[in-house]
């Protein structure tokens, strides 16, 4: 398990300050965004070196001028549930849900939750640490942590427009399998990554060419995992390319899908979430490229950092303290025109947040 942070130096109202704690537990991993202000300590010191079981945390940390602390995210796998509860234990048990002034959290006992995890181990944080996870819908958290990342036309003004089983678990389960990696004991979505690094995705592939010969197109993939049907032993087809064609073929279709969505809408610019994409570059570029493709360059894609804790985000910002509150409303009040550096596949852009935007969670 490691951390990222979005570090903020802020005045104080007063002396007490806001420390809170908020879960996203979906299929594969369980998110956690957590804010402590005053503390003595730094958390990443806290847990510098102390597990190595979960995923790397998406880089770069963003300042803003009205909080006072660091806003830190920490992710764990799902199927490591008892590692999050161990950690929210011996960790932060003792800041969260509770402000310097008030009752500790073993008197709320409450911490907010989004995710279909909330209600699967609901009783496995009510028997291990006497919490109650208040649950919180999905789409709201997740429009509302894009909201406080964004500035948006309206906090509540949303709407869900379609959806797909395909995302990042498929990439993780069906590579496991087809790459046969499920036999390595806590082979983790960032190995299936850097092993589609060391990949090749046109040996597994059927492209144009292969069928027409030598043309202009001749490297556009005509058929995913077409090869394979041929008269070729399926043990001659290495792990790495078999890793690196899946990758694409779920960004193709993500990228498509979401291009589709959004000219319903007339929609032009598409932010990507999940931990799916968490800045890596081949599965950024193969989706921007599949949007570019299908608006014929009218639309983009677009990608933020911390993009895969959106819906933690949101759940941390559902408590109903004022301070919390005035928190993201004052932030987005005091830069009403910001323009935000967005992450793109084709380089840096700076764009007004003001428009409709379709955002997709992977």
């Amino acid at each position: 398990m490691e951390s990222g942070r979005v570090e903020a130096k802020m005045e104080k109202k007063e002396s007490g300050g806001v420390s809170r704690l908020a879960l996203d537990i979906g299929g594969s991993l369980i998110k956690m965004v957590y804010f402590p202000s005053n503390s003595s300590r730094s958390i990443d010191d806290q847990v510098n070196g102390s597990s190595k079981d979960g995923l790397a945390a998406s880089g770069g940390d963003l300042h803003y001028s009205l909080l006072n602390g660091r806003l830190h995210f920490f992710k764990f796998e799902t199927s490591k549930v008892n590692d999050c509860i161990d950690f929210i234990s011996s960790e932060l048990l003792r800041h969260c849900g509770a402000r310097d002034n008030e009752a500790p959290i073993g008197v709320k006992n409450i911490i907010k939750a989004t995710g279909g995890g909330a209600f699967k181990f609901a009783d496995l944080f009510k028997e291990r640490l006497g919490i109650t996870l208040d649950k919180v819908d999905e789409m709201d958290c997740l429009v509302s942590g894009a909201n406080f990342l964004l500035k948006v036309e309206s906090d509540s003004k949303f709407q869900r427009v379609s959806g797909t089983s395909i995302g990042g678990g498929t990439f993780w389960g069906l590579g496991k399998l087809l790459t046969k990696k499920q036999i390595i004991v806590g082979f983790s979505f960032d190995e299936l990554l850097e092993l589609s690094h060391r990949g090749n995705n046109r040996v597994i592939d059927m492209l144009v060419g292969d069928i027409y010969g030598g043309m202009d197109y001749s490297k556009i993939v005509f058929i995913k995992f077409g090869k394979p049907i041929k008269n070729k032993e399926l043990e001659d087809y290495r792990a790495e390319d078999i890793a690196r064609s899946l990758l694409r073929m779920i960004s193709n279709n993500i990228g498509q899908i979401a291009y589709l969505n959004a000219l319903r809408f007339g929609l032009k610019r598409i932010f990507f979430g999940g931990f799916f994409i968490r800045e890596h570059s081949y599965t950024m570029d193969t989706i921007s490229v599949a949007v570019n493709f299908w608006s014929k360059g009218e639309a983009k894609a677009m990608f933020l950092r911390h993009e895969g804790f959106l819906g933690a985000l949101g759940a941390f910002l559902s408590y109903e303290e004022h301070d919390l509150a005035d928190m993201a409303h004052q932030l987005l009040q005091e830069f009403p025109k910001v323009l935000i550096p967005l992450k793109m596949a084709f380089g840096p852009q700076v764009v007004p947040l003001t428009r409709k935007t379709c955002i997709v969670q992977i």
